[in-house]
């Protein structure tokens, strides 16, 4: 385990040196196939410890997880102070990382197929620049690993978060069912249950060896403990027949520490906190919620306890005898009551935040017209506004009443206001979202299109540029800046301003065709033939922009080149202009004829010799 936290360390550290560096070798990492595709080194080192723990048995967990090391540290610290984690025996939590499994790696490709988007086209990131896009904070990262890799034995177990929240050891499991090599037992056992006692794992090994002639559990994690104990070296790590049925049978057989009444709260207690908690201020990562959750879904099966047992201890601690609650309990009814109200308070939180964040999500639909300089403020119907404004009163709450920012939050308002007009309101919240640094680009592309409205152009102009600098590569705030130089008549400027755009985003047929009009309006006829050209070849189906090359190209002489445009154009569109404008063409080139034929087809009475 050291060794492997030294190769981490190194890892960190060459990233931090050179700037780029293998990503991460993380389990974690292997989601980014489900959602986006993408084949990376945390897939293929997940993929290969599968396979491996299908032959050798579930060996990754015991030997090269970093945070089963840090619970293994934690409950050594404990039994220096006397104190050896109680494993809490649960049926229904047992359940969680198979569950969490799905959610993580399964249900997005599901999801995808039930949109029938299709799955995403695969694609190989075997490197990075960004090593730490995927992780936490170091404050979110250090209470990520003291809550999964400290507190939760406690409560829990040893090994309490790969028991019943780790979502990588659920694909262990499956895999351990597969493995020949196991621990198994020779004549020389005697049944002393020291193995049980070492073992971290939670595993009652000297009753699986006893009744099945090897340990079955898919919680085993090869640690090799309870090998290195056994009085008589009756235990071995070995290959032999798989247990099939016995496996089965010795789930069946586990004697449960909870009745059904305290599975069903302790089962509900978990869901719930697991909804308060993921997510929670925009900052809870998946793990540290799952941690938190097994911690909260504990204290409740406590506290319900509490009432209904007539006799009950905590950690040697006792708290009820024949019914009457002790002097100790005071002090654990308060911090139970405590504990409670925060909660609530989180879950009333993260309820407004829900909803917020859903009327955000139906909203970005208009998304196209908020950031479009040019284009009108959004049409709604009443659904719409009310929903919006419902969405909008949500995330006040969230802001009102959250006892630190939520991340995310201020901009989702921002947006809502947007749309719904609110501009003074709108503007507050926006600077508010700059500030603390969330959504920069949209945020100011907001604040220059208000501007815009209220003809600020010389501040719009500022803002424009704003945007432009936390993401070059969109044409969006380019396109707003280059209209915006335009109406206050710098027509150069506007100019320079669309072709700066199109070098950042050079697929951009917008910026391409604004570019073109500029050029053409400061009189660069042979600039702005190039770029319509462009335009065209980026988006053959602009007609405007294809008008504007046929008329630009007569007039520099080039009238094939003219004809061909129009013709072009009167393939997709026949009006009247076109027609009169074509047979222009077609009466410099000589083509009198032709050109009698396009008039007539303008529905005009000029003949080529009376024009």
């Amino acid at each position: 385990m050291l060794v492997v936290h030294l190769l981490i360390a190194a890892h960190i550290a060459h990233w931090l040196y050179t700037g780029h560096s293998v990503a991460p070798v993380e389990p974690s990492e292997a989601a980014a196939l489900a959602q986006r595709g993408i084949v990376n080194t945390g897939l293929l080192f997940f993929a290969a410890a599968i396979l491996l723990t299908a032959v050798f048995g579930r060996f990754f967990c015991g030997w090269a997880c970093h945070l089963l090391a840090l619970q293994d540290a934690s409950a050594w610290l404990l039994g220096k102070f006397g104190r050896r984690p109680k494993p809490l025996r649960s049926r229904l939590l047992r359940y969680v990382p198979w569950v969490i499994a799905f959610y993580v790696f399964i249900w997005p490709m599901v999801y995808r197929l039930w949109l029938e988007r299709g799955l995403p086209p695969l694609h190989l990131e075997l490197t990075t620049s960004d090593f730490w896009a995927t992780f936490p904070g170091w404050v979110i990262g250090g209470l990520t690993f003291l809550i999964c890799g400290g507190a939760i034995i406690y409560f829990l177990g040893a090994k309490g978060f790969c028991t019943y929240a780790c979502p990588y050891g659920a694909f262990f499991a499956a895999a351990e069912r597969l493995s020949p090599m196991r621990i198994r037992v020779t004549d020389a056992c005697q049944g002393c249950g020291h193995c049980t006692a070492v073992c971290t794992s939670n595993v009652r090994v000297h009753e699986e060896v006893r009744d099945f002639g090897m340990v079955v559990d898919d919680g085993c994690m090869k640690c090799l403990d309870c090998v290195s104990v056994c009085p008589n070296d009756a235990l071995y790590y070995g290959a032999g027949p798989l247990p099939g049925k016995a496996s089965r049978q010795a789930a069946r057989w586990r004697r449960p520490d909870l009745t059904w009444q305290d599975e069903i709260v302790l089962g509900l207690a978990f869901v719930l906190a697991f909804l308060t908690l993921r997510g929670l201020y925009g900052v809870v990562p998946l793990l540290m919620a799952l941690g938190a959750s097994g911690i909260l879904a504990y204290f409740a099966l406590l506290a319900y306890q509490l009432v209904t047992r007539p006799h009950l201890k905590l950690k040697g601690l006792r708290l009820k005898r024949q019914g009457r609650l002790l002097p100790a309990s005071r002090g654990m009814i308060v911090a139970l009551l405590v504990l409670a109200g925060l909660w609530g308070h989180s879950a009333v939180v993260r309820y407004h935040a829900l909803m917020g964040n859903s009327a955000y999500l139906a909203s970005r639909d208009f998304g196209g017209q908020l950031l479009d300089a040019s284009a009108p403020p959004p049409v709604l119907s009443s659904a719409q506004h009310q929903r919006f404004e419902n969405g909008a009163r949500h995330l006040q709450r969230v802001a009102d009443l959250g006892l630190m920012e939520t991340v995310g939050a201020a901009s989702q308002h921002a947006w809502l206001l947007a749309l719904l007009g609110r501009s003074e309101d709108m503007v507050a919240v926006a600077e508010q979202a700059i500030e603390r640094q969330e959504w920069d680009f949209e945020m100011q592309f907001l604040l220059a299109r208000q501007m815009l409205m209220e003809q600020r152009r010389g501040e719009a102009a500022d803002r424009f540029r704003q945007a432009i600098a936390a993401e070059p590569g969109r044409p969006e705030a380019h396109l707003g800046l280059g209209w915006t130089l335009a109406e206050d008549g710098n027509v150069a400027a506007a100019a320079s301003a669309f072709e700066q755009g199109l070098l950042a985003a050079p697929s951009s047929a917008a910026l391409a065709y604004n570019a073109g009009v500029a050029r053409a309006a400061a009189g660069d006829s042979g600039r702005a033939i190039q770029l319509f050209e462009r335009a065209l070849a980026l988006g053959p189906g602009n007609l405007a922009a294809r008008e504007n090359l046929a008329a630009l190209l007569a007039a520099e002489g080039h009238l094939e080149d003219s004809a061909a445009q129009y013709r072009q154009i009167l393939e997709q569109r026949s009006d009247r202009s076109t027609w009169n404008a074509y047979g222009d063409v077609l009466l410099a080139l000589g083509q009198e004829e032709q050109a009698a034929a396009a008039f007539e087809r303008a529905g005009t009475e000029k003949s080529p010799a009376a024009r």
